[in-house]
């Protein structure tokens, strides 16, 4: 028969290897996490491709198509070419009426902007272009690049210069689609001036492009949680009442990367989109981010659970045999498979209440049976409560999860310590007999 202190160390390394042996099934667990995160990706790509893909809009620009010059060796060549030109002044006021959509289980944020535009293009801008007309101009359009030109719900007013015009597909600019109209080349002649107002539908967020000389943009929404997203941040926001919220924004072209003008061969597409700023409709981390959230402390919950059984073992000499031990670590497993089941159809925080005491109720009724103390199921089921209590915590403050942790586990570690502290672990007392003296044994 093996030592005391042999047995107590082979007990140790083999709860340690059964806590070990437990990220087969959480492994597992988190690769369902992301096979259910990816079907959800996929359900927001179906409702988006109905309804209308996350939106990018820029303002009105003109684009002039002409005939390019030069001298070669063999003679002259010629071909066509785009100069664009962005307005002087322009100004964007958006409303977004939001709701969401459900693909089966799965909901996504989706709204309708009603945008509604006015822009400016001086007349020292507009030589360059008159320049070019002399040159062999072909066509004059006026653009408005949109990342998903299927989301146009209505165009309710396009007039420049006071007249009213009607919106057709355009060309890709920049890598944007854009809708366009084709203007008369004599309106070059003066300022232009527009006024443009349009409904357009869209998923998750919306962005727009600075493409005046000075832009300036008045968002508001019917959205509790707004996340500012994009090169630029507002200048001014406030929460109206809580499901609502306002915000306004001032670029300038010196703030951007890129000029007034420039030939459409010559576009650095990159540029123009990093330039890109809006609101996305934020939700709370959707399920599948906080189950992979509390994934991530399976094992060291599961392994302070065996740690407080072997605490038990110790200090009131009693017996668990390993297959017990696996059988408490496969219903710990069980509960984040549970957890993430349910939140699917109910929501995380009622899901992980209904999980935990579950799996809570569970062990401890083991752990009473197991011992034969209902005393010792009631701390341990006990126990349980507050560690799941506590990795609730660590899932929900995604700020202070590492401070959370990291006092936990001091804690942890200094309650271990002193309910050790008497423990024998060698199974025999550390003070040897004295060896005895003459005076204990006089001659006779």
């Amino acid at each position: 028969m093996l030592p005391n202190t042999q047995s107590v160390t082979f007990k140790v390394l083999g709860i340690a290897a059964l806590a070990l042996l437990m990220l087969i099934p959480l492994l597992q667990v988190q690769g369902l996490v992301s096979e259910r995160n990816g079907l959800r990706d996929q359900a927001i790509a179906q409702i988006a491709a109905r309804w209308g893909e996350a939106q990018t809009v820029g303002g009105p620009l003109l684009a002039l198509t002409y005939t390019q010059r030069w001298k070669t060796d063999q003679g002259w060549a010629e071909r066509n070419a785009t100069r664009l030109l962005l307005p002087a002044v322009l100004d964007i006021d958006t409303q977004l009426q939001t709701a969401t959509r459900a693909y089966g289980i799965y909901e996504t944020p989706v709204y309708t902007a009603s945008i509604s535009m006015t822009a400016r293009f001086d007349a020292d801008d507009l030589e360059m272009l008159r320049l070019l007309v002399g040159q062999g101009a072909k066509a004059l359009e006026l653009r408005i690049p949109l990342a998903d030109v299927r989301g146009l719900r209505e165009v309710r007013t396009l007039r420049v210069n006071g007249k009213d015009y009607r919106l057709q597909p355009g060309s890709s600019t920049n890598g944007y689609a854009t809708a366009a109209v084709t203007l008369d080349t004599q309106l070059l002649q003066a300022p232009v001036s527009l006024e443009l107002a349009l409904d357009l539908a869209g998923t998750e967020r919306i962005q727009f492009l600075p493409l005046g000389r000075a832009t300036s943009l008045k968002l508001a929404a019917n959205w509790a949680d707004p996340s500012f997203i994009g090169a630029f941040l507002p200048v001014r926001h406030e929460m109206v009442d809580p499901q609502q919220f306002k915000a306004s924004w001032q670029v300038l072209e010196l703030n951007r990367g890129y000029g007034q003008h420039w030939d459409e061969a010559d576009a650095d597409a990159s540029r123009m989109a990093a330039s890109a700023f809006g609101v996305a409709l934020y939700q709370p981390a959707s399920v599948y981010q906080q189950n992979e959230r509390a994934g991530k402390y399976g094992v060291l919950f599961i392994a302070l659970t065996f740690v407080a059984f072997f605490l038990f073992e110790i200090l009131k000499k009693l017996r668990v045999h390993p297959v017990q031990y696996l059988l408490i670590g496969v219903a710990l497993c069980t509960f984040y498979l549970l957890l993430l089941a349910l939140s699917e159809q109910i929501g995380f925080g009622p899901a992980y209440a209904l999980a935990a005491a579950a799996v809570a109720l569970l062990v401890g009724g083991y752990a009473a049976a197991v011992l034969s103390t209902r005393r010792a199921g009631l701390v341990l089921g006990g126990s349980l409560v507050v560690v799941y209590g506590l990795l609730y915590g660590l899932v929900a403050s995604e700020q202070y999860s590492l401070l959370i942790g990291a006092l936990t586990l001091l804690a942890v570690l200094a309650l271990m310590m002193y309910l050790t502290r008497r423990v024998d672990w060698y199974g025999e007392s550390r003070a040897a007999p004295l060896p005895q003296t003459c005076a204990d044994n006089p001659h006779p």
